[in-house]
Formats: structure tokens, sequence, C-alpha cells
């Protein structure tokens, strides 16, 4: 009689970032943080937000909400994990589709 040991193999870490200009009318108001933590929360990767000084997770409505991202700002998206490009071009494409608001 053999033991058998199953080790879990870690998947490829991965890390990206952007900088994205917000270019929909309003910025990132309550219907597109919802649409941007709908998005990230289909993915295995820490996603962060940055605008200025302020960090926040990408799959936080309420965090979202705090940067004040108005139209013409500009924002850095970072995510790290497995998944993170595929992530940020997801991400990318919300913004790039201004949220489907126009």
């Amino acid at each position: 009689m053999s033991d058998f040991i199953e080790k879990a193999v870690p998947e490829k870490e991965s890390f990206a970032e952007r900088e994205i200009l917000i270019e929909n009318q309003y910025g990132i108001h309550a219907r597109p943080a919802a649409m941007l933590v709908k998005t990230a929360s289909m993915f295995n990767a820490e996603i962060t937000i940055t605008k200025g000084s302020i960090n926040v997770s990408g799959k936080s409505i309420m965090g979202l909400m705090t940067l004040e991202a108005c139209y013409g700002s500009m924002i850095r998206v970072t995510a790290s994990g497995p998944d993170a490009m595929q992530a940020l071009d997801e991400i990318q494409k919300l913004f790039e589709q201004k949220f489907n608001e126009e």
C-alpha cells in the first residue's frame, strides 16, 4: 500500500498595470462603480484602483465612490493574480465603452 500525497500547484502569478482616462460624462458614480465591481469580481486577481494618493479595491463599491473620479480624471488600475491581464482587459473595455452611458 502506498501513500498518495497531492500537492496543489500554485497558478502562475502575474501583475499588470494601466492608466485609464475617464471619458464618460459623469465619471465613476454608483452605476459604473457597480459595473466595475461586478467585472472585477469575476477574476481571481487582486485589483486596485488609484486616483492621486487614494488606493481602493476594485471589488468595493464604497471604495470606488470615495475616489471622486469625475470626467477627465486619470486613474491607475493594477491587478495581480493568475488572470490579472484578463481582468485589466475587461475593466479597460468598460471605460472605453463609457459604461454604456452615451
